[in-house]
């Protein structure tokens, strides 16, 4: 797990922790020191923690022009034990939303497990943002992982989209792609 690094090929274009308006705001990394783990195996110190135990997070780029962001998820997203969708939403969504970003990209390729509890707070964030026009995106999910989300019907909340080789566009450009899908989605 500790091989494991956020997609950093964008860090030229965006740094949460250089952003004022981000949750991430001041942090400072170790590449050496190894603290935070999941299922006990340390994983990378890039990864930013938030206030789960099993789930963490990179926010890999923003434009508050176009209002979007892309964020990258490592772990076990556990809302029947963890409650880490309320721990996600507080602590990250809810102050991007203040700052007006309305769209989500999640990159969920390295959720390894998901556990659900209600949808309240899926609904909730949908509610935040569907009147200015925003979605939530779920971007390469495993396939075990999307069938617990969707058992859960959360994916009335957050789409669950494949983009294959995701890792070659520009920020803006997996926007663009994401977004023109879901406009299509949505009609």
């Amino acid at each position: 797990m500790h091989n494991i690094e956020p997609f950093y090929n964008w860090r030229h274009l965006y740094t949460s922790e250089e952003d004022e308006q981000s949750p991430f705001f001041g942090r400072e990394y170790s590449e050496f020191q190894y603290v935070n783990t999941v299922y006990n195996y340390y994983i990378h110190p890039q990864w930013d923690e938030f206030g789960s135990r099993t789930l963490y997070s990179k926010i890999l780029f923003v434009d508050y022009q176009f209002n979007f962001a892309i964020i990258e998820l490592l772990g076990e997203w556990n809302d029947c034990i963890e409650n880490d969708i309320m721990t996600l939403k507080r602590d990250v969504i809810d102050i991007m939303t203040a700052s007006g970003i309305n769209k989500f990209i999640l990159i969920t390729e390295n959720v390894m497990n998901f556990h659900s509890s209600d949808d309240c707070y899926y609904e909730e964030w949908w509610d935040d943002i569907r009147d200015e026009g925003g979605w939530i995106v779920s971007l390469n999910m495993p396939e075990h992982t999307r069938q617990e989300f969707e058992r859960a019907r959360i994916d009335n909340y957050v789409n669950l989209l494949d983009v294959d080789k995701w890792r070659t566009f520009q920020p803006q450009h997996l926007y663009n792609l994401v977004d023109n899908l879901m406009i299509r989605r949505l009609e």
